[in-house]
């Protein structure tokens, strides 16, 4: 029986489990959308919240317990400077855990662990509005400037063709 056990080990060992649990908040933290097993997003989410309760007060003392953590100083800046400020209004539930589905090798659940406050790329939101996939919307301009292009060298030709005769 596992009564009053804190935490999930994840069969793994210490080292490896802590390892882990640092690299998958650094990566939250980074693309504020990571996307792992169900297991491993609920362990990681204990301590993202508890990072993401401290960067709400930025102080020496905030910073360096969370520098413990988060070992690359560009995205332990950004857990202060942007991560932090846009939390200072919630109390608590920073993230939310997306099921997706059943991993094709070993069945384990699959889920996405995000930032309560995740949009989207601007990308993805201009192909859904025009009915697109994002490579459509990439393409789109291209095929336009490679028209203007062609009608440009139509009437160039014309305008040659107009002088010599």
């Amino acid at each position: 029986m596992n009564h009053k056990n804190g935490f999930n080990p994840l069969s793994r060992t210490t080292a490896h489990r802590r390892a882990m649990s640092r690299n998958m908040v650094t990566s939250l933290f980074r693309y504020e959308r990571i996307t792992t097993t169900k297991s491993k997003a609920l362990e990681v989410r204990k301590a993202a919240e508890k990072l993401i309760t401290r960067a709400k007060v930025d102080s020496v003392h905030n910073r360096r317990t969370a520098a413990k953590y988060i070992a690359d100083e560009k995205i332990l800046n950004k857990l202060f400077t942007e991560i932090g400020p846009r939390m200072k209004d919630r109390n608590g539930g920073y993230t939310r855990v997306l099921k997706m589905g059943f991993r094709q090798g070993d069945a384990a659940d699959v889920v996405i662990l995000e930032l309560v406050d995740y949009k989207l790329p601007e990308a993805e939101d201009n192909a859904d509005k025009k009915g697109g996939t994002a490579k459509e919307a990439k393409k789109a301009p291209a095929k336009s400037a490679a028209t203007k292009k062609s009608a440009a060298k139509k009437e160039a030709a014309d305008s040659a063709d107009a002088a010599k005769e």
